[in-house]
């Protein structure tokens, strides 16, 4: 009963966590409501369309946070032994927020992609992976301006990247955490099918230089 209660509370404490809309938030404080501009995404991106740049870095930092904190209070939680070390724990902590932000029950489930998200909380479970899914994006944006061309690509790395540095013993991880990487570059990839659709079309928003 204990080890259903520290899954329950782990579940539902990191999800309410991922759920807190930032992006609408900041769109709010400036009389912009971000679901009925641009893209209609709560997500950064289009926040710095419809608000501005620093709006935007702002959102991406508080997005990144969602992911990155639930990871880093479980693991400094699991190194005190604080919490028991259950199978998956350290993978719940690092997969919530990402379905809170996807689908935040605060806005009737309809949120972001959950990059940014996702991202966080990839460096809290393996930064290495995290850094050089940072690097293919960077490249990617500056090649060809479409964030989510390399929005795409760095979830495509994250989980290939991770596990090479697994195999190769450059950065080792669970193998819940290992399955989870996959799992939420195949989500990341699959929440962007509409701008994959307007890619291919031709018609996809793009940053100009």
């Amino acid at each position: 009963m204990n080890d259903f209660l520290w899954y329950s509370g782990i579940v539902m404490v990191s999800y309410l966590f991922g759920a807190v809309p930032w992006g609408l938030l900041i769109g709010f404080m400036y009389g912009k409501d971000v679901r009925l501009e641009g893209s209609g995404n709560i997500g950064a991106t289009n926040v710095t369309r419809v608000v501005g740049k620093t709006q935007g870095k702002i959102c991406f930092a508080l997005d990144f946070l969602k992911g990155f904190f639930p990871v880093l209070v479980m693991k400094i939680l699991l190194e005190y032994s604080v919490a028991p070390d259950l199978p998956g724990s350290l993978a719940a902590a690092a997969a919530m927020p990402v379905v809170g932000h996807m689908f935040p029950v605060f806005i009737g489930f309809r949120g972001g992609k959950g990059v940014s998200t996702a991202a966080g909380a990839v460096f809290g479970m393996a930064p290495p992976a995290c850094l050089a899914a940072l690097a293919v994006w960077g490249a990617v944006f500056f090649i060809w301006r479409y964030v989510s061309l390399a929005s795409i690509a760095a979830a495509a790395v994250v989980p290939i990247a991770a596990t090479l540095f697994n195999v190769t013993g450059v950065y080792s991880i669970p193998a819940s955490s290992q399955i989870l990487l996959w799992a939420l570059g195949a989500a990341a990839i699959l929440r962007h099918h509409s701008n994959i659709v307007r890619l291919l079309n031709g018609t996809e928003n793009r940053f100009s230089r």
